[in-house]
């Protein structure tokens, strides 16, 4: 993305991975068990618990575990969403601050539209 200092855009999309795989965890941990033998579970699951570990002394106990990923992704995205903006000279703040995945969407847009 032009314009953007580099350092910016690596801070976002680091951000943005570690934020997308909290999703992706709570989302697995509906079919899958946090023990599951399966690859994409133990991934999931060794990624983020040092980031649940950290997290642990705010983290509500009345969560139901599933969830706690998606509350810790939830404090990645108001990152992302009130202080990227900020970071990168934006006077509003919303979707198309996250280079991320305005990135993502350029590329599916690119692929589907032919040109």
């Amino acid at each position: 993305m032009d314009g953007f200092p580099l350092s910016v855009l690596i801070i976002d999309y680091l951000l943005g991975l570690i934020m997308w795989t909290l999703i992706g965890r709570s989302a697995m941990n509906l079919f899958q068990p946090e023990n599951s033998d399966f690859f994409f579970m133990k991934a999931f699951v060794r990624l983020t618990n040092p980031l649940l570990r950290l997290w642990r002394p705010i983290t509500p106990s009345f969560l139901v575990p599933p969830l706690v990923p998606l509350y810790v992704a939830w404090f990645f995205f108001i990152f992302r969403f009130y202080l990227m903006p900020y970071f990168m000279g934006y006077s509003v703040m919303g979707m198309l601050s996250f280079p991320l995945e305005s990135e993502i969407a350029a590329g599916i847009y690119a692929l589907f539209s032919g040109n």
